[in-house]
């Protein structure tokens, strides 16, 4: 049972006193002063959970953060046992507000409940039958840490203070929660990204779970109306560090956190320009974030999966826009476009017809209805006085495509110099795999709990019969420079990718890969989105670039009102756009 966010100090207590505890074993005797104050270490203990649990007990100890208001209760720390296995603080709640502030000496006598779910993690907690004033007190001395600790358990309820800077890995819960995730080291990078599934990639989850560390608000209310701890400052990008982080260590919703009681400093990490790769001519890769259009005609909104209205229409293109102009490619592979045809109205000839404003020679591969008849299609768009359509487009429709993946569309080009042929036709086909939410899946599709989530089998046979398609020559032109373009759904070292890698393909981001991600999930980056080569266009890779526009920043970075804010091209998506140069 988490902390409610609707709950008041008093329904809270009411509720840590009913919840239930796990099964521990009490002592047989108590050891305490001759008045009964025991240390706070003996009640918290050595382990998970209290040996006291629904004992009675009494203890003295120093405010160190009424939380009353926000928290439902009030941190209370002693000057130690001597033994650092055990924390020296508890939480305390109480029936009625006893109107306690920071500094002030307490004697508590309540009885001891473990408060969460055993699973996740539980926090020490005493439900107070008294609480008695006893003057100022000496606030303990924040705890240092210039490193993770190898048990937060011993600090649970602790004045720490961080020596070290924390880098910042997400940001999805901080207008929710107030929370922004953080780590020590690096940033935490998803495990499946470095490690093949299973034990390998479970070792980078156990690592990533030492480093973690929540920074939170102090607050348990949703949807804060501000972030006080920012000091009036954006949302940060994931990648900025925060200096001297202070507060109180508390295990909440499962996971380890920093309930601040100061403002710390957010050294921010600045935004990085646009990349530019060597290669005559420039592949880009790019998920559009749901790009639909309404009817095309002004309405039709909210439209099923984009934008809820004409002005977020307008906003969404023009972040699109922006990124491609400033990416300059020759020809980009487009994912979540909406899938209402290629007349006038559709959403991908109001794209190009907004590239091309002012001046611009963008087109786009003409299919029809489709592909598929997912609400979401894949498409390509391309510079026409820098490349020729070469014959027709194909698609796949067997297999998983088009009832799980999407259809993936295939089209060769030739370069053209001053309307003439100048370099041998190449191949792009845009691709965009099934998903990992877990909607829907059973069986071998359902999570297995090796780092792949949910739908990896579709994602495995998808990428299969991707592989044997281009075999077949599905374009006709017999070129063999062919790429695999898209929204994988799947990180570098899962199945899918391990498989067309195994066939042959080459990672054309496998010289960045180790410093690069494309996505941001849970606080942990990685690729979802690649760009893989056959082996003779591997031969003509000239460069690559993953431009980290979106997947860093906060989605409210596209909220923030700046002067033509919805003209940047900052976080126009959740994934970053890649760019790869080759030399045709």
């Amino acid at each position: 049972m988490a902390l409610s966010s609707s709950l008041s100090p008093l329904a809270l207590a009411a509720l840590l006193a009913a919840c239930g505890t796990p099964a521990v074993e009490s002592p047989a005797t108590v050891p305490a002063r001759a008045d009964g104050v025991l240390a706070i270490g003996q009640v918290q203990g050595r382990g998970e959970a209290s040996p006291l649990l629904d004992r009675t007990v009494m203890v003295e100890g120093v405010v160190t953060g009424n939380f009353g208001r926000h928290l439902g209760g009030w941190f209370v720390q002693d000057a130690g046992d001597g033994d650092t296995a055990t924390s020296d603080a508890v939480f305390v709640v109480a029936d009625v507000d006893p109107g306690l502030r920071a500094g002030q000496r307490v004697r508590v006598r309540g009885r001891v409940v473990e408060h969460g779910e055993r699973a996740r993690g539980t926090l020490t907690t005493l439900q107070a039958a008294s609480i008695e004033p006893l003057g100022e007190g000496q606030a303990p001395a924040p705890v240092a840490l210039s490193a993770p600790p190898a048990d937060w358990e011993p600090l649970e309820g602790m004045r720490v203070r961080i020596d070290t800077p924390l880098v910042i890995g997400g940001q999805h819960e901080l207008s929710r929660r107030g929370v922004l995730h953080a780590s020590f080291g690096e940033r935490l990078r998803t495990p499946t990204e470095l490690a093949p599934p299973g034990p390998d990639a479970a070792r980078v989850a156990a690592d990533n779970a030492r480093r973690r560390l929540l920074l939170d608000d102090a607050r348990a209310d949703e949807r804060p109306s501000r972030i006080w701890y920012l000091d009036g400052a954006p949302a940060p990008r994931s990648g900025s560090l925060v200096h001297g982080a202070e507060g109180i260590v508390e295990q909440r919703w499962g996971e380890w956190r920093l309930q601040l009681t100061a403002v710390p400093h957010i050294e921010a990490a600045p935004r990085p320009d646009a990349p530019s790769v060597p290669g005559r001519v420039r592949l880009a890769s790019f998920n559009l974030g749901n790009l639909f259009n309404g009817d095309g005609r002004g309405g039709g909104f909210p439209t099923p999966r984009g934008a809820r209205t004409e002005a977020q229409w307008q906003a969404q293109l023009a972040r699109a826009v922006a990124t491609l102009r400033e990416l300059d490619p020759h020809v980009a592979a487009l994912m979540e476009l909406e899938n209402d045809g290629d007349g006038p109205e559709s959403t991908i000839a109001q794209l190009v017809e907004a590239l091309n404003a002012g001046g611009g020679d963008w087109a786009f591969v003409r299919t029809g209805n489709g592909p598929g008849s997912d609400a979401i299609r894949v498409g390509l768009i391309y510079r026409s006085a820098r490349l020729r359509p070469e014959g027709a487009p194909a698609t796949l429709r067997s297999g998983p495509f088009g009832r799980n993946s999407r259809v993936p569309l295939a089209q060769a080009f030739v370069p053209v110099v001053q309307g003439r042929d100048a370099g041998p036709a190449f191949v792009v086909v845009a691709n965009h795999f099934k998903s990992k939410g877990c909607g829907e899946a059973g069986g071998d599709n359902a999570d297995q709990g090796d780092g792949q989530a949910c739908w990896n089998p579709v994602r495995v046979e998808s990428a299969r019969l991707l592989d044997q398609w281009l075999g077949s020559d599905p374009t006709r032109t017999g070129s063999d420079l062919v790429a695999i373009v898209g929204d994988l759904n799947a990180y570098a070292q899962e199945d899918p990718l391990r498989l067309l890698r195994g066939e042959g393909w080459v990672d054309a981001l496998a010289a960045i890969a180790t410093q690069r991600h494309s996505f941001v999930f849970d606080g942990m980056a990685g690729r979802l989105d690649h760009v893989l080569l056959s082996p003779a266009l591997a031969g003509r890779l000239a460069g690559a670039a993953i431009w980290h526009s979106n997947a860093d920043e906060p989605a409210s970075a596209r909220d923030r009102g700046e002067a033509g804010a919805s003209a940047l091209p900052w976080r126009s998506s959740d994934h970053d756009p890649l760019l790869v140069g080759l030399d045709l």
